[in-house]
């Protein structure tokens, strides 16, 4: 199966394709490789899953919301490639969780969006290398934020 098809397969929607809040592109491609800015979780509605975990969320809501921000990742490839066939495989994952100082289980939590990546590209081309990190902060109190690079097919 194509990547595509695989997403078809998961009867997921994507969130509209977020545009930029600030001085910046979300989807640059140089040579072979794709790079996406900073997403955050977008919903379907166009709104943010916010608040803190270990605090407002559990980690498992932290996951989903990082599940949330693939999505919105996918839908910036989609807008800016037309196919997710175009995606060869993934090579970088950056995921940072807004946090409360004593929260450890960031890669847990980066999972929603890796496990996604993983399910569209297989287990192999859709894990790349990752950092999952916490911060005492995300821009307007976003609960996960991911960056993320592409090698294009």
């Amino acid at each position: 199966m194509t990547a595509d098809e695989r997403f078809t397969a998961l009867q997921l929607a994507l969130p509209p394709a977020p545009k930029p809040i600030g001085v910046y592109k979300p989807c640059l491609i140089s040579g072979n490789l794709c790079y996406v800015s900073g997403h955050g979780p977008l919903k379907i509605d166009g709104t943010l899953v916010v608040g803190r975990i270990g605090e407002a969320m559990t980690m498992e809501e932290g996951k989903l919301a990082a599940q949330q921000v693939g999505l919105a990742i996918l839908a910036t490839l989609m807008d800016h490639l037309g196919s997710l066939n175009k995606i060869k495989r993934v090579v970088k994952v950056l995921g940072m969780v807004n946090c409360t100082p004593g929260f450890e289980r960031h890669p847990f939590v980066i999972n929603g969006c890796s496990e996604l990546f993983a399910k569209v590209w297989g287990d192999d081309l859709g894990v790349g290398v990752r950092s999952a990190v916490g911060m005492g902060s995300l821009p307007d109190n976003i609960s996960v934020e991911i960056e993320a690079l592409f090698e294009l097919a």
